[in-house]
C-alpha cells in the first residue's frame, strides 16, 4: 500500500495547483473574514481566490502544558504538541462534479507521553497525546451526495471518530473519553480508527426525507496503520486484519432559522444542540482472550448517546446551558474495559462580557471486566473528572485552563489519586 500512500500526497498536490487556474463559474459565496478569525490573515488574497475556486485551508496549533502537583507515578509537567493543516475541495466548484467534496488533514504530533510517565490513567488525561511522535495523514476521502443530500457515500482514509459516537457539547473537554469514548477506544490490535490514526473506510450515511433522522455504517480496514511502523502514514490490507464495522441510528432534528429580530441580533447565531444517536459496532477478527487461558472471542459492543441544550439566555441563542449522557459496552473477554459512561454540562457565555467563552464540568467512569479484573489485583473503576474554561481571546486565539483528577488511575489500588492542572493554547493560523 506505499504506493495507495504516495498517491495521498500527489492528490494533494494536484487539487491545490488546479484549483489556481479553475474558471468554472458558481455562484459567489460570502467569503469567510480570514482577517480576523486567523493569524496570518488572507496571504495576500491567496486565500480569497482559493476559496473562490473551492478550495478552503485552515492551520491549527495547539500547545498543551500539563503539571501533575499530586498522586499518579510521579509529579512533575510537560509539553505536548499538535499542529495540523486540513484542505477542503469543493469539486462543484473545481470540475462540476455535483455535490462532491474531498478532505484531506495533514498532522503532526510532538512532545511528552505525560498520562504514560506521570499519571498511568486507563481514560489518559490530554486528547492530543499519542504513543509516538510522527507526522501523518490523518484524513484523505472523497465524498458524493445523492437525492438532494439524503444519501452521502464517502471513501478512503477515515477516522470513525468523526462522524460516529459523537456528542458536539463533550468536544470542548481535553480529556480523551469525551471524543471517542473508552470502551471502544480501547479495543482492537492497534486502536480502532480514531484519533491519531485514519483507517482505509467506507462511509454511507441515509437521512429521513425530513432530515430529522439518520442512518449512517462504516466499514474500515481492522487495524489502522502498521503497528511495526508508527512513523508517517500507513496503509497495510491483509495478514488477518479483519474489518470493523459501525452501524449508528440518530435523530438530529434540523434547527429552525429564526430572524435576527426575535433573539435581538444584527447577525443570528444560533447554538442549539438536539441529538440522540444509537449504534453498534463489530471487529471480524477473534482476539486473544484477556485472562490469558488461551481462548478466542469476538470484539464487539452497543453505545447509546443524547445531547440536548436545556436553556437560552434571555435575548440571545447563542448564549447557554447544554449537557450531554454517553454510555458504552464491550465485550469483557477481550477488552479491558466492559463499560464506561459519562455525562456533562457546558455554559456558553456564563461570565458576563465574555459571551465566547465555554465553561464545562464533566466525568466518566471506566468500568474493568471480569476478564481484565481476574489478571491480577485491580480496581473495578477508574473515576475521570474534568472542569475546564475554554476562554475565547481573540477570533485566532484561544487559551483553556484545565482541571482534573483521576481517581483510581490505571484501576490499580497502589497508584495515588491523581490532580492535573493544565493550560492549552490554540491558534487558527
Amino acid at each position: 500500500m506505499r504506493v495507495f500512500v504516495t498517491y495521498l500526497r500527489i492528490i494533494m498536490l494536484s487539487l491545490l495547483s488546479m484549483s489556481l487556474f479553475c474558471r468554472h463559474v458558481v455562484a459567489e459565496d460570502k467569503l469567510p473574514d480570514w482577517k480576523n478569525d486567523t493569524l496570518t490573515g488572507d496571504w495576500g488574497g491567496l486565500r480569497s481566490n482559493l476559496y473562490k475556486s473551492g478550495v478552503d485551508i485552515g492551520l491549527t496549533h495547539k500547545s498543551d502544558w500539563l503539571d501533575n502537583v499530586s498522586g499518579g507515578l510521579k509529579c512533575g509537567s510537560k509539553w505536548e504538541g499538535h499542529s495540523e493543516i486540513r484542505a477542503d475541495f469543493d469539486l462543484e466548484k473545481l470540475f462540476g462534479w455535483d455535490s462532491t467534496e474531498a478532505f484531506v488533514l495533514y498532522q503532526s504530533d510532538l512532545g511528552s507521553k505525560f498520562n504514560t510517565h506521570y499519571i498511568g490513567s486507563v481514560a489518559g488525561v490530554d486528547n492530543i497525546e499519542v504513543a509516538t511522535n510522527t507526522a501523518q495523514f490523518y484524513d484523505v476521502w472523497l465524498q458524493k451526495n445523492f437525492f438532494a443530500d439524503k444519501l452521502s457515500v464517502l471513501f478512503g482514509l477515515y477516522p470513525i471518530d468523526s462522524e460516529f459516537y459523537v456528542t458536539e457539547t463533550s468536544g470542548i473537554f481535553i480529556q480523551p473519553p469525551y471524543g471517542m469514548s473508552n470502551e471502544l477506544a480501547l479495543t482492537g490490535k492497534n486502536g480502532p480508527p480514531i484519533f491519531p490514526l485514519g483507517a482505509l473506510a467506507l462511509r454511507v450515511k441515509v437521512l429521513s426525507p425530513n432530515k430529522n433522522f439518520y442512518v449512517q455504517a462504516a466499514l474500515t480496514d481492522g487495524v489502522p496503520g502498521d503497528p511495526n511502523h508508527p512513523r508517517g502514514t500507513h496503509i497495510k490490507l491483509g495478514n488477518g486484519n479483519g474489518t470493523l464495522s459501525i452501524v449508528e441510528f440518530g435523530y438530529k432534528p434540523q434547527a429552525a432559522e429564526e430572524p435576527a429580530a426575535a433573539v435581538n441580533e444584527t447577525s443570528v447565531d444560533i447554538e442549539s444542540f438536539n441529538k440522540t444517536a444509537l449504534g453498534f459496532w463489530r471487529y471480524s477478527s477473534r482476539f486473544d482472550d484477556i485472562d490469558g487461558l488461551g481462548g478466542h472471542s469476538k470484539s464487539q459492543g452497543a453505545y447509546v448517546l443524547t445531547e440536548h441544550s436545556l436553556f437560552h439566555e434571555s435575548g440571545s441563542k447563542s448564549q447557554g446551558l447544554a449537557g450531554f449522557v454517553r454510555f458504552g459496552v464491550a465485550s469483557d473477554s477481550v477488552n479491558q474495559l466492559d463499560w464506561s459512561g459519562s455525562l456533562g454540562l457546558r455554559y456558553h457565555g456564563l461570565i458576563p462580557g465574555h459571551n465566547d467563552d465555554i465553561t464545562g464540568i464533566a466525568v466518566t467512569v471506566n468500568h474493568a471486566g471480569n476478564g481484565f479484573r481476574s489478571t491480577g489485583n485491580f480496581d473495578s473503576r477508574e473515576t475521570d473528572v474534568e472542569f475546564t474554561y475554554h476562554a475565547q481571546i481573540k477570533p485566532w486565539l484561544a487559551i483553556q485552563p484545565t482541571i482534573q483528577t483521576i481517581i483510581n488511575p490505571g484501576l490499580d489500588p497502589s497508584i495515588n489519586n491523581a490532580w492535573i492542572i493544565g493550560t492549552r493554547f490554540e491558534i487558527e493560523f
